[in-house]
């Protein structure tokens, strides 16, 4: 009798919602390890690591850019023949090295064809935002409102009973209650940095919602691509007015950040930038951490320069345990809110996406031609 096939190899990363197992384990001959913490292969300590726990490999399954796997990596894994990412990006991934050496790399559309077999639909626990629409743009306004309404202020105010005099239990009644002031953002200005698609999903939602005034710059924009943009979310041309970095920062009540992070780009907010902002204006960065300067930003924040900051995304992901803004509370003046780059973390997404590096694994592993080729 002859010997069973040798099962091909999957490892997948940095799945902390612990969702994909279930999307690959239909394939017949392949064995799954999961390897939900991230590591940082910057880190020498942590290279050695990931080069000693993947080897063993042919196919990887990458959630955005979690775990890097840069050309120092890939080139001690010599059984690797298939990175599977999320989405239609991943600078985190060094392509044309994985190209070189023969290793496919495939993407991920996060959307639900039409032609979708049925069985598949049904295997989805919820679906993924329309086309054309962004759960990155919802939680923008999710953690602006709640920055400029004191939402997680008073939400803790109101879960904690206040105890009276001598210890006693607070009486019916009692405890924290409207302790702070919201920020109504109606009528004010609006500035976005970026008017990409979700820079031009948030402008929409401000003019539209709020009755906001939209300012919009980065380094190449003009006032007709900007109508062009404006044009193609459905807006009048001219709801957007392209200004001057500096003029957006000291008109701008609300500051949202949707810049690709690039050399040009990093650190394209400093003390400058912040000096320039109103004391009573908020920034809101759920695109990159390194948009900022992190030591400028963390400066301002303590001498209370700004009214606030809500951030979704990090210098450094995860945030370590001794990062500073896990004690931020204790040291800022600005009010802060925090989320762990919750932005694309949506259910709908996140499936479909595994789904497809499911059906791209078991494209490859049956040399069939797999889809969304990046490589």
């Amino acid at each position: 009798m002859a010997s069973p096939p040798t099962p091909t190899r999957l490892a997948i990363l940095d799945d902390y919602s612990a969702i994909a197992r279930h999307h690959f384990s239909r394939l017949p001959n392949l064995h799954i390890d999961e390897y939900p913490s991230t590591l940082n292969p910057a880190n020498a300590a942590d290279l050695e690591t990931l080069v000693q726990r993947l080897q063993p490999y042919h196919i990887l399954s990458t959630m955005r850019e979690r775990t890097p796997l840069p050309a120092e990596l890939i080139a001690r894994l010599p059984n690797l023949k298939l990175i599977l990412n999320a989405s239609a990006r991943n600078a985190a991934i060094d392509i044309a090295f994985a190209s070189e050496r023969g290793i496919l790399v495939t993407g991920t559309k996060g959307e639900v064809p039409a032609d979708l077999d049925p069985r598949q639909l049904e295997d989805l626990p919820d679906l993924p935002p329309p086309r054309g629409h962004s759960s990155v743009v919802q939680h923008t306004w999710a953690l602006t409102l709640a920055l400029l309404g004191g939402i997680p202020r008073d939400d803790a105010g109101v879960k904690v009973k206040t105890p009276a005099a001598g210890g006693v239990e607070a009486a019916e009644g009692e405890g924290v209650w409207q302790s702070g002031l919201m920020i109504p953002v109606a009528g004010r200005k609006l500035g976005i940095m970026g008017l990409g698609k979700l820079g031009v999903g948030v402008a929409k939602v401000g003019l539209l919602g709020f009755g906001m005034e939209v300012l919009a710059w980065s380094e190449n924009l003009t006032q007709g691509r900007a109508d062009e943009v404006a044009e193609g979310a459905g807006l009048a041309r001219g709801s957007v007015r392209v200004v001057g970095r500096e003029e957006l920062f000291r008109q701008a009540d609300v500051v949202s950040l949707h810049l690709v992070l690039s050399g040009r780009s990093r650190g394209v907010v400093g003390g400058r930038e912040l000096g320039w902002m109103k004391k009573t204006a908020v920034l809101v960065n759920t695109s990159r951490g390194p948009l900022i300067d992190e030591e400028a930003l963390i400066e301002t924040l303590k001498a209370g320069g700004i009214r606030g900051a809500a951030l979704d995304v990090y210098w450094e992901e995860p945030l370590p345990g001794n990062s500073v803004w896990r004690s931020v509370d204790s040291w800022a003046k600005s009010e802060v809110v925090l989320s762990p780059h919750m932005g694309y973390v949506n259910a709908g997404t996140m499936h479909r996406w595994y789904q497809e590096q499911a059906e791209n694994a078991g494209r490859w592993m049956r040399g069939e031609e797999v889809l969304s080729r990046m490589s």
